[in-house]
C-alpha cells in the first residue's frame, strides 16, 4: 500500500472519531436502514433492488403495508428492550419515488413506532433522483425533521445521463437542488461517478465546475464498477469507458477539487470489478459528515434493515461477530412473506442481544 493511501486511511480514522467520539462504545445501540425498492427507471450500472415504479404500481401499496408492519413490530421490540437508535437511513431504490402522502404516512409510522426519536443523531433520506423531488415532498421531509438528503447528479453531462438510463436532465438536477435549498434543506449530499461511459477528463472537469456552483455539504465520489448483474455488464460492448490511466487521472482531479473547496475524506470503501482498482470516497465539509455512513463502514453496531431488499448486519455487542440477514429483494416475495421475515429477524436480534423469552 502506498504512503499516500496509508495517510488517507489514517486521516479518515481520525476524522471519524472527531465526528463520533463514542464510535467504539455504541455497540448496544442500533441504526435503522429502510429500503424503498422503487425508482423512476433502473440505471445501467445498478444492481440494487430497484424496480421501475410505473411498471410496478400494483406492488406499491402491498409493499408499504408490509413495511409499516415491519416498522411497528421492530419498534415494539426496541421499546420493550430499551434499545436506542443512533441513526435512520431511507435508501433503496429511491425513497422519494413514492407519493408525498405515502411518505408522510411512512414517516408518521416511524415516529409513532420507534423509541426516543428526539435522541436520534441523524435522519437521512436518499432523494437521489432529481425527477422524484417536488415541493410537497420536501415539505414532508421538513415536517418530520429529516436533516440530511442526497440529490445525485452522477454526472453533469446530459448525454451521459441518457446513456445510463436516467430520465432527468442536468438542468433538473440544478433546479431541484436549488428548490431544496430554498425550502430549508441545509445538509445535502451529492454522488458523482468517475468513469461513466463516454466520459473522460474534459467531462469530469465540467462536472466539477458545475458541482462548485452548488457546493453541497458532502460529496460521495464513486468509481464505476462493472457489477455482474447490471445492464452495463451484460452489454459491455455498448459502453465505452476510459482507460485505467485516465480514470486514475480523473480521480486525482477530483481529489484536488475537494481540497480546493475544503472537503475532507471521512469514509472509504472498495468494490469488486471497480475501474482502475480504485475506491469510493465520501467527502464532507466540517461538521457535515454522515454518521450512518461511518456506522455501516466501521461495522461497530447492528444495522437493522427494514423493507424490500434491506440487509441487516447484526453485530454481537460482546464479541463483534457479524451475522447478516437479508429481506427478499423483489416486492412480490416481500409482500407475501414480510411477517415471516420480520419475526425471524427479531428472533435473531434477541439472540444477538441476549434477550430471553422472545415470542415471535
Amino acid at each position: 500500500m502506498s504512503e499516500e493511501k496509508i495517510a488517507l486511511l489514517e486521516s479518515i480514522a481520525e476524522r471519524q472519531l472527531t465526528v463520533v467520539p463514542d464510535l467504539y462504545e455504541i455497540g448496544k445501540e442500533v441504526s435503522i436502514y429502510i429500503g424503498i425498492p422503487f425508482c423512476p427507471t433502473k440505471c445501467a450500472y445498478c444492481t440494487f433492488p430497484a424496480y421501475a415504479i410505473e411498471a410496478n404500481r400494483g406492488s406499491v401499496d402491498g409493499f408499504l403495508a408490509g413495511l409499516h408492519y415491519e416498522i411497528a413490530e421492530t419498534g415494539k421490540w426496541l421499546k420493550e428492550n430499551g434499545i436506542q437508535i443512533t441513526t435512520i437511513y431511507y435508501g433503496g431504490g429511491t425513497p422519494t419515488s413514492i407519493t408525498a402522502e405515502q411518505m408522510d404516512a411512512l414517516y408518521e409510522q416511524v415516529h409513532r413506532s420507534f423509541p426516543n426519536m428526539e435522541r436520534i443523531r441523524e435522519l437521512t433520506v436518499e432523494a437521489g433522483r432529481p425527477d422524484t423531488i417536488t415541493e410537497d415532498k420536501i415539505a414532508v421531509l421538513k415536517k418530520w425533521n429529516v436533516d440530511r438528503i442526497s440529490i445525485n447528479p452522477q454526472s453533469f453531462e446530459n448525454e451521459t445521463l441518457h446513456a445510463i438510463g436516467r430520465h432527468h436532465s442536468v438542468e433538473e438536477t440544478i433546479e431541484k437542488f436549488q428548490l431544496a435549498r430554498a425550502l430549508g434543506m441545509n445538509n445535502i449530499n451529492m454522488d458523482l461517478i468517475i468513469g461513466l461511459p463516454g466520459e473522460g477528463i474534459i467531462e469530469m472537469e465540467h462536472t466539477l465546475v458545475e458541482t462548485a456552483k452548488l457546493l453541497p455539504e458532502s460529496l460521495t465520489v464513486h468509481t464505476l464498477s462493472f457489477k455482474r448483474a447490471s445492464t452495463m455488464t451484460k452489454n459491455k460492448e455498448k459502453y465505452k469507458v476510459a482507460s485505467r490511466e485516465e480514470v486514475a487521472e480523473m480521480m486525482e482531479l477530483t481529489t484536488e477539487w475537494t481540497k480546493q473547496y475544503n472537503y475532507e475524506p471521512y469514509y472509504l470503501y472498495r468494490q469488486k470489478n471497480i475501474l482502475g482498482n480504485l475506491e469510493n470516497v465520501g467527502y464532507a465539509l466540517e461538521g457535515k459528515e454522515s454518521i450512518y455512513n461511518i456506522m455501516i463502514m466501521e461495522e461497530v453496531q447492528t444495522i437493522i434493515g427494514l423493507g424490500c431488499g434491506a440487509a441487516s448486519k447484526l453485530v454481537d455487542p460482546q464479541t463483534g461477530k457479524i451475522t447478516r440477514y437479508a429481506n427478499p429483494k423483489d416486492p412480490h416475495t416481500y409482500n407475501e412473506r414480510y411477517k415471516h421475515y420480520t419475526h425471524e429477524k427479531l428472533a435473531k436480534l434477541s439472540e444477538i442481544f441476549e434477550i430471553k423469552n422472545f415470542q415471535s
